[in-house]
């Protein structure tokens, strides 16, 4: 893919709770960004690394250690930093939550930001109305002035699968996650706001811990690739709008293998920004939308149903952990992973989880799975049947900053 692009020319805006800005992987990828949380310190200052690792995911250098460190799948983008308080740091109430986002929508939109990568989300049944059409106002602002925003769509699906906001409203690109085989992972959630899926499974990325690198999982970091894909098909079609870009990739994905062109768990399918760079077919018309606007699941009712399944969650594992820095030589660190640590092997040296990603993962979203479909179809696994949701509880603020369930 960085043969054709490394996405240059192209501005990522990513909303999140703060930003690293003198990571070694990230220096010089920054735009001067803005600070909307009312917190101290301005926008690189932060509570945990989540907006470092979307930073990263989407447009790290991997410059440290002699080249080695975290590439993003589009390097040569640019990132313009925007702060919300997340809950990471104090108690942030629904409404400043989604008005914090709505602010930095149109801030990012007036920028020039082509893309903006929303990889937070809270419980839609917590907002009010007035609040939602806001918010809603602003995405079909962002939309109609041509920038794409993509958000993840939650990390709860086998814990009552509620939909998220903003991954849930009409015009945001709500991704999914899928594991290094193209199975959706279980703790993603599912319903008619899934857009597309990209790998959230074993992702390793800069991040502000000690040794400046974290294994993840979830939507967050599905949500900053599929960003990072639009930013290289975006940097190759300059005249192409939103409609066009979200078009090629939809059109390129690798289907679900039940033979639909989407379904509420996958999708419209995997990304592959490989084949929408190298082979993007017919973009369409630049005035049209390909995802209905109103393709958004209702607040109070679940999103969708299967059979039953015994399927393991790795929800209850750490969404992060820290390991070691990389080195010219093969080293490694420890890995978060169902019923206790493991090894996190570093091949060459490069523990930059867009490495593996663009290396493989994307190499293997073309690959077929014993019992699947055409070759790039993504495998579903079965997941547990939906109960009905029960009332939100009072809202509380997360404790600690790692639990911290707005960043999804």
């Amino acid at each position: 893919m960085w043969k054709v692009t490394k996405g240059q020319g192209i501005t990522v805006a990513v909303i999140d709770g703060g930003f690293k800005l003198d990571h070694p992987d990230l220096a010089g990828q920054f735009l001067p960004g803005k600070d909307f949380s009312g917190s101290s310190g301005g926008v690189g200052t932060y509570a945990d690394g989540h907006g470092t690792e979307m930073a990263s995911l989407i447009a790290g250098t991997g410059r440290s250690v002699g080249g080695t460190g975290a590439y993003g799948l589009a390097p040569g983008a640019k990132v313009l930093p925007l702060k919300i308080n997340n809950g990471s740091v104090s108690a942030a109430l629904p409404s400043d939550f989604l008005n914090q986002i709505g602010q930095a929508v149109d801030y990012a939109v007036d920028q020039g930001a082509k893309v903006i990568n929303i990889s937070q989300g809270m419980d839609a049944a917590l907002f009010s109305s007035a609040d939602v059409e806001k918010l809603n106002r602003i995405l079909a602002g962002a939309r109609a002035k041509g920038s794409l925003v993509v958000a993840s769509v939650g990390n709860e699906a086998q814990s009552g699968n509620p939909v998220s906001y903003p991954g849930g409203l009409p015009n945001v690109v709500g991704v999914g996650a899928v594991d290094r085989d193209v199975v959706v992972t279980a703790e993603s959630e599912q319903g008619p706001q899934v857009a597309l899926v990209a790998p959230g499974m074993d992702i390793v990325a800069a991040c502000t811990a000690d040794t400046e690198y974290c294994q993840s999982h979830g939507t967050s970091d599905a949500a900053a690739l599929v960003s990072a894909s639009a930013a290289l098909v975006w940097s190759v079609h300059k005249d192409w709008t939103a409609n066009q870009v979200l078009r090629v990739l939809i059109n390129t994905a690798g289907k679900p293998h039940d033979g639909s062109m989407r379904n509420n768990i996958s999708g419209y399918g995997a990304v592959r920004p490989r084949v929408a760079l190298t082979d993007p077919g017919d973009p369409g018309p630049a005035d049209v939308s390909p995802v209905p606007a109103a393709a958004a699941p209702s607040a109070t009712t679940p999103s969708a149903s299967a059979p039953a399944s015994s399927v393991p969650s790795p929800a209850a594992t750490p969404s992060e952990v820290a390991v070691g820095a990389p080195s010219a030589q093969p080293t490694a660190g420890a890995s978060a992973g169902s019923g206790g640590g493991g090894a996190l092997p570093v091949v060459a040296g490069v523990v930059a989880g867009l490495v593996v990603v663009a290396g493989a993962v994307f190499a293997v979203l073309r690959r077929r799975r014993v019992s699947a479909g055409p070759s790039g179809d993504v495998v579903v696994p079965p997941v547990p049947a939906q109960q009905p949701m029960a009332p939100p509880p009072s809202y509380q603020p997360p404790v600690p900053p790692e639990d911290n369930p707005y960043a999804r």
